[in-house]
């Protein structure tokens, strides 16, 4: 009989397992050893990234999908007949009475209980450009954002600005955590009837978690609330009984790797009404008249679901969340933590002969009310900051993922490298609409930064062979 082609990477990986290195990891957190389980999916599920000897850390850009799920959803694939749903014959009927089981799915795994709205959408980007198209800013209200979040979310403040609607960014500090104390201040002095803060539960470059009882503050001062929990529900719990903000914008590739393509808005059923949609779209209407000039839009999620939903692919999202649910939350959560502490220390740990370190991890030093997200750049003896291209195009030579740039998230990185806010005020009114090197060559100095992310299948031996990496770059100057 044939083996299974993982036997031989099982074996390599119980002989890792049994290193100085390894055991002295599990000294230091024990609480690893429960999460043993996710080693038993690796091999199962996974057993493509060992076959490969590939080091997969861009978990913030996409989660992996397991085997089974694939098979899961073939297999029902392969046994329904589906129809467009938006009619009452067999297979419409079938497609919307398990859109519907989804939707229900989706609440219940966030216990939502019966007080949102679940609207599918592409992903969390156009999720959260539902809130920012809809949401009725006048020039009396007021639009609140932190430094810290995805460029999908910065761009709300176009479609508040295209109303003279005032907006503003709350800083950051030096550790890239909010400023709680000047955000507050924010939140209880800006005057309007439509007030709107958004902002994310984890920072998908630093990692850091945003504390969630700024949604309280917030809807205590009469803000309604956007939470942009893309990078956080992949690892973490998001119990909707406790914090319950208006708008929450999810991707869930990110949380169980497949289907890409479909994300989700939650809409607080009480802020609804709230939302203004300013078109309309095939699915969305009740009716619609030409000669007429009318129309009447959907009561609940449908009216922001523009065109027929991706009715195949939503089932897979119900068969996801069963997939997490069964590894456990509380597992995945303790697994992420663990390397990510581990990481933490040895890359801070990591430094030239002459004393300079190699690595400087950006926020926060410690583990503390953070996830498995690092950003972090390499720099040569001398001081010199390695440019963050050179860094991937040497870790896609040794099969390693991570990613690199700004991540969609400009705050953070012009935070990090303390860009000039005059500067680049300059650079858009002078020197016109270029590109990110242009900015760069305008500017005169490098920006960017590596990101590490960890997910629920890493393991020991990924954290190694990322740190076997960059001590390669000990003692070596930089050439450009």
């Amino acid at each position: 009989m044939k083996r299974p082609s993982f036997l031989p990477f099982l074996f390599r990986n119980r002989q890792v397992d049994q290193t100085p290195e390894f055991e002295n990891f599990i000294r230091q957190y024990p609480e690893y050893e429960t999460t043993k389980s996710l080693d038993e999916l690796r091999i199962k599920d996974f057993a493509r990234l060992d076959e490969q000897r590939h080091t997969y850390l861009d978990f913030t850009g996409g989660q992996l999908y397991g085997v089974s799920q694939l098979k899961s959803h073939h297999d029902f694939l392969a046994n329904a007949v589906l129809g467009n749903p938006h009619s009452i014959n067999p297979s419409s009927a079938l497609a919307e009475n398990h859109i519907k089981e989804t939707r229900k799915r989706v609440l219940d795994y966030f216990n939502a209980g019966d007080n949102y709205i679940c609207i599918f959408t592409a992903n969390a980007s156009a999720a959260i450009k539902i809130v920012g198209e809809s949401y009725p800013f006048t020039e009396k209200d007021q639009l609140v954002l932190t430094v810290d979040n995805h460029n999908s979310v910065n761009g709300i403040r176009e479609y508040a600005r295209s109303k003279n609607c005032n907006f503003q960014y709350s800083p950051i500090l030096s550790n890239l955590r909010v400023d709680e104390a000047q955000l507050i201040d924010s939140l209880r002095e800006l005057k309007g009837e439509n007030k709107l803060f958004a902002f994310p539960a984890q920072s998908n470059v630093s990692g850091v978690k945003h504390d969630l009882s700024l949604i309280t503050e917030a809807q205590s001062r009469g803000w309604d609330v956007l939470l942009d929990a893309a990078a956080f529900a992949p690892s973490d719990i998001l119990d909707l009984s406790i914090h319950q903000p208006e708008f929450i914008a999810l991707s869930f590739y990110k949380i169980f790797g497949y289907p890409t393509g479909l994300g989700a808005l939650l809409v607080k059923k009480d802020t609804f009404s709230k939302l203004k949609k300013p078109s309309f779209a095939g699915g969305t209407i009740t009716i619609v008249s030409i000669k007429g000039d009318g129309y009447h839009l959907e009561q609940d999620a449908a009216r922001f679901e523009d065109g027929t939903v991706n009715y195949l692919d939503i089932p897979a999202i119900k068969s996801g969340l069963d997939y997490v649910e069964a590894i456990g939350i509380q597992t995945i959560k303790t697994r992420v933590d663990c390397l990510t502490r581990y990481l933490l220390s040895k890359l801070q740990d990591i430094k030239h002969s002459n004393g300079r370190s190699l690595v400087e991890v950006y926020g926060p030093q410690t583990g503390l009310n953070r996830g498995g997200t690092l950003a972090m750049n390499f720099f040569d003896p001398s001081g010199k900051m390695y440019d963050f291209i050179t860094i991937e195009q040497k870790a896609y030579e040794e099969n390693i993922s991570i990613r690199t740039g700004c991540f969609c998230n400009p705050g953070i990185d012009e935070t990090n490298h303390t860009l000039n806010k005059e500067r680049l005020k300059s650079y858009f009114t002078k020197r016109g609409k270029k590109d990110y090197f242009d900015l760069i060559e305008f500017l005169g100095q490098k920006r960017g930064a590596v990101r590490v992310s960890i997910g629920y299948i890493t393991n020991f031996q990924d954290i190694e062979r990322f740190l076997s990496f960059c001590n390669k770059f000990l003692n070596k100057k930089f050439e450009e």
